[in-house]
């Protein structure tokens, strides 16, 4: 069978979003074929888009690695006629996305009772940090914070060092996904009930459920503790030194404990009474650490793991980030990739999913700012005047226009 188109063409999406929350989910959604239209503050645009350095012609590589395959208009939404023109946008959009903090989308005019208004089969997600409601709805919420707030920072780390951030925006990105999550449900309910729905999502809420193992041990009245690359339920499954860098040991059962034993020629631990269920090793792991890295400190990363594939030992290098990026692994499988736009030649790190009988995947570089103001809104029934007009008023950037 043919692969078919993309499974979300047709759904147009507006995305008044800054940053990383919003941005990661109309990312997802744009892969799937979706038109996203990102809205922007004229001269300026979304903040991201000089969050750095380092630049690249004056801009973030990091706005491009969630704004690929983005349309963007320039909105002044201060401005009435911006406003009346946003509204005319949303009518005939499918999806509404905004990350204000509770309380600016009605200062705006752009909350859900004003937006479902003009369209009453919209499906409106609106992110912030806690939520709209409970005592701390108002407060400001960042990476960090959240990432401090959920327990992330206080299981992160040395067991004899300070609490960690994970190094890099997990929380944002954890919230995206589940916006786009809740998107396509509330699409998938739509086309079943025919009525949109009101996405209420924070992002606390949406980190606090990848908790999994460490909430396990808290219902279980024991409290979760930093302990490295270590697991709190797995031995070993960490990170050992080697001789010239590091590795990382999955043995997930006694079946792969006696595998790894062999391959180290450290059959003596097998029958060990301190290491022989999962349990003992658990208990004993501070003491199996010592006695595995003497071992593989011996050798390269390389050479173990060359002997580990050998044996079946699930194992890998702890690889820098350009070396993730590029290998074979990621060439065979088209993760890297580079959209053009016939100017401009863009990186781009390829989604995951690979539907048989569906198309997916990126098809046009990110934009520059207010690049399709004026196609947006010839689409949209505009008549060249009107667009002068709000040029002319200010309701619209000039930034990048495609004519």
């Amino acid at each position: 069978m043919e692969r078919g188109g993309y499974i979300l063409d047709g759904v147009r999406i507006l995305d008044l979003s800054t940053f990383v929350t919003g941005g990661f989910c109309s990312l997802m959604l744009a892969n799937q074929g979706a038109d996203v239209i990102k809205i922007e503050r004229p001269g300026t645009g979304d903040d991201i888009r000089q969050s750095g350095p380092p630049f690249v012609d004056g801009e973030s590589p990091y706005y491009w690695t969630v704004n690929y395959d983005k349309r963007s208009v320039e909105l002044n939404l201060k401005s009435e006629e911006a406003l009346a023109a946003l509204y005319d946008l949303a009518a005939e959009a499918d999806v509404f996305i905004q990350n204000f903090r509770p309380g600016t989308a009605e200062r705006l005019g752009v909350d859900y009772d004003r937006i479902v208004a003009e369209n009453e089969d919209i499906v409106y997600c609106d992110i912030s940090a806690f939520g709209q409601s409970g005592p701390w709805r108002q407060r400001p919420g960042y990476d960090l914070l959240v990432q401090g707030l959920s327990g992330i920072m206080d299981v992160t780390g040395e067991p004899d060092g300070q609490p960690a951030k994970v190094g890099l925006p997990i929380t944002d990105l954890v919230t995206g996904m589940w916006a786009a999550f809740g998107i396509v449900s509330a699409l998938y309910q739509r086309r079943q009930t025919g009525e949109g729905d009101y996405i209420d999502l924070g992002m606390l809420d949406a980190t606090v459920p990848w908790l999994t193992k460490q909430a396990g041990k808290v219902f279980a009245d024991d409290r979760p503790q930093r302990m490295g690359t270590k697991d709190p339920v797995l031995a070993p499954y960490q990170m050992f030194q080697t001789a010239d860098g590091h590795i990382n040991v999955a043995c997930l059962n006694r079946k792969l404990w006696r595998a790894f034993c062999m391959a180290i020629e450290r059959e003596d631990l097998i029958e060990d009474e301190r290491f022989v269920t999962n349990a003992d090793r658990v208990e004993s792991m501070a003491i199996l650490e010592d006695e595995i890295e003497q071992t593989l400190t011996k050798w390269t990363t390389n050479e173990w793991l060359e002997i580990f594939v050998e044996a079946g030992v699930p194992a890998a290098p702890v690889q820098g980030v350009e070396d993730a990026l590029y290998n074979e692994q990621t060439e065979a499988r088209d993760v890297m990739t580079t959209l053009s736009d016939g100017e401009r030649e863009i990186p781009a790190i390829e989604h995951p999913l690979n539907f048989q009988h569906a198309t997916s995947g990126f098809r046009s570089p990110p934009p520059r700012l207010g690049e399709h103001t004026r196609d947006v809104f010839r689409e949209l029934g505009y008549e060249e005047a009107a667009i002068e007009r709000l040029f002319e008023v200010g309701a619209i950037g000039r930034t990048n226009q495609s004519d």
